[in-house]
Order: structure tokens, then sequence, then C-alpha cells
């Protein structure tokens, strides 16, 4: 058997025992955000792992502590006034948290690596796409500018960048939206990573260019066997790409399970309002379901379950913690209701 998602209880991880070692394995992590001279929660007691080859996505609204999550695990908080206050982060054996800059560096790019959500933030505008491909695979993989160069244009040819000898010395403005996003996905392959990270990687791409790159993702995958972690606030991109699934909401994680086993049997309110304000495929209807209110702010948590003031399902007792319930092997719920609400999205 082999899990990847895990919830906690107290100090207590609740996950059945994997058979095989994962490659990241994040325990009880914390987060916060210093504000007006105090540490305000955004990421409490967040435990997951993922194993090599598999594909975890990570789903939730705008401000659910997604991003964040990924920053951390990548070392990329410093300078911020969000910084890591607890847990721990082990990748191949090593707890990140505990190594200095320069060993963590030395991980970043052939250990694991990101692709971010918006590529024209990313890219630095004055540098050829090639220089910034080749910059990475100079510095961890010690070759000469030609082998670098040569690697590059093999990457570009990879992720399918059209007359990608003439590309690559071409400067983000000049690429299409799409064709930035693939430059990003180069980079993050350039040194063959165990762990690929994508953050929102369709986001602002219109529907067509959308699935050519989550096709190229899962087609690297195949070929690669590199790990990944897909964040994203679209549970119909998260169905097509991952083995795994864990829906979070204010900076915990309320639900997680084989991505098969969730959209079967949804055990958390949350999970099942996200599925219902997708528009069905097949059939024409006037108005969706949606999730009344919003997220709440991080200075103004409800007590108890973070969810209870927008669920149609909250009584008295949600004002508690609610526990964690194994619905089986393979799917957990935070939720004081998840055994009687558990079922398919209407």
């Amino acid at each position: 058997m082999r899990y990847v998602t895990a919830l906690t209880l107290g100090s207590r991880m609740i996950s059945p025992v994997s058979d095989n070692q994962p490659l990241l394995r994040v325990e009880n992590l914390c987060i916060a955000i210093q504000n007006a001279g105090q540490l305000q929660p955004v990421v409490r007691d967040l435990s997951f792992e993922v194993q090599a080859s598999q594909t975890l996505g990570i789903v939730g609204e705008s401000g659910s502590g997604k991003s964040l999550t990924v920053l951390a695990i990548m070392g990329l908080l410093s300078g911020s006034p969000v910084r890591v206050t607890s847990g721990k982060v082990w990748f191949d054996g090593k707890d990140l948290l505990q190594l200095s800059d320069a060993e963590r560096r030395s991980i970043m790019g052939d250990g694991m690596s990101m692709i971010f959500q918006e590529p024209m933030t990313s890219l630095n505008p004055v540098y050829k796409i090639g220089d910034q491909i080749m910059e990475g695979i100079r510095h961890h993989q010690h070759c000469s500018a030609k082998e670098a160069r040569t690697r590059a244009l093999q990457l570009l040819e990879k992720v399918k960048i059209p007359d990608a000898s003439t590309r690559i010395d071409h400067y983000p403005h000049q690429l299409s939206g799409g064709q930035r996003q693939r430059v990003m996905i180069a980079m993050a392959l350039a040194c063959d990573p165990l762990l690929l990270i994508a953050d929102e990687p369709t986001t602002a791409l219109d529907v067509t260019v959308q699935k050519e790159v989550l096709d190229l993702i899962a087609e690297i995958q195949q070929d690669t066997g590199t790990a990944i972690i897909l964040i994203s606030h679209d549970l119909g991109v998260i169905a097509q790409t991952c083995n795994f699934v864990a829906v979070m909401y204010c900076g915990e994680i309320v639900e997680s399970s084989t991505t098969e086993k969730l959209f079967q049997r949804l055990g958390h309110p949350y999970t099942r309002g996200l599925i219902e304000s997708i528009p069905p495929l097949h059939s024409d209807v006037e108005w969706l379901n949606a999730i009344p209110g919003q997220v709440p702010a991080l200075n103004a948590l409800p007590v108890g379950c973070s969810y209870q003031p927008r669920c149609s399902h909250a009584q008295a007792q949600c004002r508690q913690n609610p526990p964690v319930a194994l619905l089986d092997d393979e799917h957990i719920v935070r939720c004081h209701f998840a055994q009687q609400l558990q079922g398919r999205a209407s």
C-alpha cells in the first residue's frame, strides 16, 4: 500500500504505515506571519507525504495556505515577514529546516524545483531565456557554457517550444503566455529533479493551452519518474492529473485521499462545496451551487471548525475543534460529521 497524505491530531500523525520511505515527508508544519509585532498563524500542524513517481494535488481557495506551504518547503520565505515556527520537512532523508542556506541551495535544482504561477514575474526580462535555463545547469552540473546551451536547447525541444534553436535567444516578452510557461517548466527540469512543485502552472492560460501544459507535465513525469506536487484551486485539474488529493482550508488539511476515492466518497462539506460549484459537463443548469461567504481573515478565524460559519451542516458542536476521522485506510477527514455526510456530490 502506498499512502501520501496524513492529518494530525494534536502532536500525533494519523497515517497508515507506508511500504516505502517517502521522498518528501512534512510533519506538523506551522507557518506564521509577523503582524504588528505578533506572529499570526497561517498554516497549522500540516502533515503529508509524497512518494517517488507519485503526484499529490493540493487544492483550496485563495488564502488556504497552499502556496505558503510549498514556498516553505523550497526555503523561499527568507527575507519576508512569513516564517516557519515549528515542524519538520524531510526530503530524501534530510530535514530541510535544519540545513544551512548553502546546504539547501545545493539541493534545489537537482533535488527539487518549482514552477511558479506567473512566468513574467519569475523570468528576468533583461536576460535571454536560454541564458536563464543555462544558469541552473552550470551551477548544479558544473559544465561548460557550450554543454549547458546544448542541454538548454534539448529542454526547449522537450517542452515543445516551436523553432527552439531560434527561441533560445529570445527574451521573455517575445514569447506567448503558454510559451513562457513552457520555459518555466524547462528551467524546473533542467537538472532532472526528484520532486517538481507546480504552483498553479496554468493560471491565466486559456483552456487549450492549459490542457497542453498539463499533458506536458504528465508526459515528463511518465518519462522521468519525477514526483510532483500540483497546487490548484481547480478540482477538475486535480482529478485529471493527480494520484492523491489534499484539500486545504484556512491553513489546514481538511480532507485527504486517493483521487478516485475522494470523488467517490466525499467526506467534508468544503470538498463537496468545491465540487458542486463546478458546472456539469453534459447538462444545462441555470444556477450553480456556491459556497456562501469567503475564507475568513487570519486574525478573525472562527472558534472550533474554521469552515463552520459557511457550512450548511454546522451545529453547536462545530464550535469545538473537529476530530480526525478515518473513512478508510486511504481517506482521512477533519469533520464532526464525516461519517454521516460521506457520499457522492449531487
